[in-house]
């Protein structure tokens, strides 16, 4: 690879680090980037998610002061992202993309939609329970464990923008601030990428461009530590309108792409 094109894809890696820390959708720099420098879509999206990971780690641990007491929370949540990785990578595996790619941008949508509308849900839904006692908990954290079940399928098979479908699934049923729900939403991405990762490397090696993994992987960790010291420092309503504002122009792109 021309030294040239490797600083693209190292500058593409820091972006996609640094915004996937702070709200997911890297991958759209990332894979078109790859894709403008002649590398097969199979191939660049499976190299590409194998090179987020270490990003992906370097953000999660960047929040740790926000995930302080979020074990229990993440110990039901975090087997939902593996077992959605899993089969999201299997997925692409064996599936026609075509036929998941004309989903993608209704699922970021429906994202941006929830976190726009996540707060006046938060609080119809503490309403609710407050209304009932406990008694709907059990529904909520089912339906929590369901979200994050298939948005671990859909970051397993592409990526793009599950930070944002993430976020707008737990900012839509957990009363959790939302810098908090970041600090999950880096945690469940991780362990989707790094599942999906797995699987790429039992089954489909010979896939892989460990040159474009190894720079994008520099990239992203660059790019993690970045985003969790800028992201953290956020209000809320910022937050919400970079996630928003991402999610917009990754569902342009996509159906202009498309």
């Amino acid at each position: 690879m021309p030294w040239s094109d490797a600083l693209l894809v190292l500058l593409a890696g820091i972006g996609a680090g640094t915004i996937n820390t702070i709200v997911g959708s890297g991958t759209l720099i990332t894979f078109p980037t790859l894709l403008l420098l002649g590398v097969p879509p199979v191939t660049a999206n499976i190299s590409n998610n194998i090179g987020l990971v270490p990003g992906s780690l370097t953000g999660a641990i960047g929040y740790r002061k926000e995930l302080e007491g979020a074990g229990p929370e993440l110990r039901r949540l975090a087997p939902m992202s593996f077992a959605g990785g899993a089969l999201g990578a299997v997925l692409l595996l064996v599936l026609d993309p075509a036929v998941f790619k004309a989903v993608v941008p209704v699922l970021i949508v429906v994202g941006i939609v929830l976190v726009v509308l996540g707060p006046r849900i938060n609080a119809w839904t503490v309403r609710r329970r407050e209304e009932a006692g406990h008694e709907g908990e059990p529904n909520h954290r089912a339906a929590m464990q369901a979200g994050t079940f298939g948005a671990g399928v859909y970051g397993g098979y592409f990526g793009a923008a599950q930070g944002i479908i993430l976020m707008g699934i737990l900012g839509a049923l957990s009363p959790q601030p939302l810098q908090r729900l970041n600090g999950y939403k880096n945690v469940l991405a991780t362990v989707v990428n790094a599942v999906a990762a797995l699987v790429f490397v039992l089954v489909a090696f010979g896939r892989i461009d460990w040159v474009v993994v190894v720079l994008i992987a520099v990239g992203s960790t660059i790019g993690g530590v970045i985003g969790s010291t800028v992201g953290r420092r956020l209000h809320p309503t910022v937050l919400r309108a970079v996630i928003v504002a991402i999610g917009l122009v990754a569902v342009t792109r996509m159906v202009v792409a498309g």
